[in-house]
C-alpha cells in the first residue's frame, strides 16, 4: 500500500495551495468546456497553443497578429477570432498553428498549476489515453478542476471521478483523499446515463440559455482524441510532439 502512488481531486482552484505538489503531475479539467476545445484541438493538428489568464494579455497577442480563441462567461470577446467551443478547433483553422486562448476558468487553472512537476489536460475526449499514459509515469496524480469562478461544478467533479476509477484500476494507485472518493462516487452514480446526470449541472444550464449546449454530448464522449496536451516552457503542446522531437 505504502509504495502506491497516491490520486488527489482538487475541486476548485481556491483550494489548490492546499494540494499543490511539486512532485504530482496535474491533470486540469475543464469539461465544459476549455480543456475539451484543447483536446480537440491538438486531435485535429494544433502545433501550439499560448494560455494566458487575462483579457488584457490576449489583447496584446491580437495586436502582434496572432489567431486568439477567447471568452468571458461562454461570451466570445470582442477582438477575439472564436470562442472556446470545441467545434470552433477544426482542421482547417487549427491544423499547424499557433493559437492563443483564454477563457473565464480554464486557462487560469491550467497557469495555477505550473509549479507542479507536470501539468497536463484532462477530457472525457482522452480519458483512457491520458489514464494509461499517467499510470506508466508512476508518479502521484493531481487533479484539478477549474470549476466555475472557484465554485464546485459537477461536470469536472464526475471527470475526475472517471480518471479516478480508471487509475485504482492499475496495481499502481491508491488513495485515502475524500474528494476523490466522491468524485469516484459521482461517476458511478453518472456512469449510466453521463448526460443525463449532466443534464442537472449548472453549468449545462448557462450553456442552454446562451444557445452554447450544443457541446455537451461532444463533451462527455470518451476516447476520441488519443493526445496528452501538456504545459512546457509556458506553452501547451502535444506530448508526442515534444517526444519526436527529443
Amino acid at each position: 500500500m505504502s509504495d502506491k502512488k497516491k490520486i488527489e481531486v482538487c475541486f476548485s482552484p481556491a483550494l489548490f495551495q492546499y494540494y499543490q505538489d511539486s512532485y504530482a503531475i496535474a491533470v486540469v479539467i475543464d469539461t465544459l468546456r476549455a480543456t475539451s476545445a484543447i483536446c480537440n484541438a491538438f486531435q485535429n493538428g494544433l502545433e501550439k497553443l499560448i494560455p494566458v489568464r487575462t483579457i488584457d494579455e490576449a489583447r496584446e497577442y491580437k495586436k502582434k497578429g496572432f489567431t486568439v480563441a477567447a471568452e468571458r462567461d461562454g461570451y466570445v470577446l470582442d477582438f477575439a477570432d472564436f470562442g472556446n467551443s470545441p467545434f470552433n478547433f477544426t482542421k482547417e483553422k487549427v491544423k499547424g498553428k499557433t493559437i492563443v486562448y483564454s477563457t473565464t476558468n480554464g486557462t487560469q487553472a491550467i497557469q495555477m498549476a505550473k509549479n507542479c512537476h507536470m501539468v497536463v489536460i484532462g477530457s472525457f475526449l482522452n480519458l483512457s489515453y491520458l489514464s494509461n499514459w499517467l499510470v506508466e509515469q508512476g508518479r502521484d496524480v493531481l487533479l484539478l478542476c477549474a470549476a466555475w469562478k472557484n465554485r464546485f461544478n459537477l461536470e469536472d467533479a464526475v471527470l475526475a471521478g472517471a480518471i479516478t476509477e480508471k487509475l485504482l484500476a492499475s496495481i499502481k494507485y491508491s488513495t485515502i483523499c475524500d474528494s476523490a472518493i466522491a468524485s469516484l462516487d459521482l461517476w458511478l452514480l453518472a456512469k449510466p446515463d453521463i448526460l443525463g446526470y449532466i443534464d442537472k449541472a449548472a453549468q449545462r444550464s448557462r450553456l442552454r440559455e446562451k444557445g452554447l449546449d450544443d457541446v455537451i454530448e461532444f463533451c462527455h464522449t470518451p476516447d476520441s482524441a488519443k493526445v496528452i496536451p501538456v504545459l512546457k516552457n509556458g506553452y501547451i503542446v502535444d506530448i508526442r510532439n515534444i517526444n519526436k522531437k527529443a
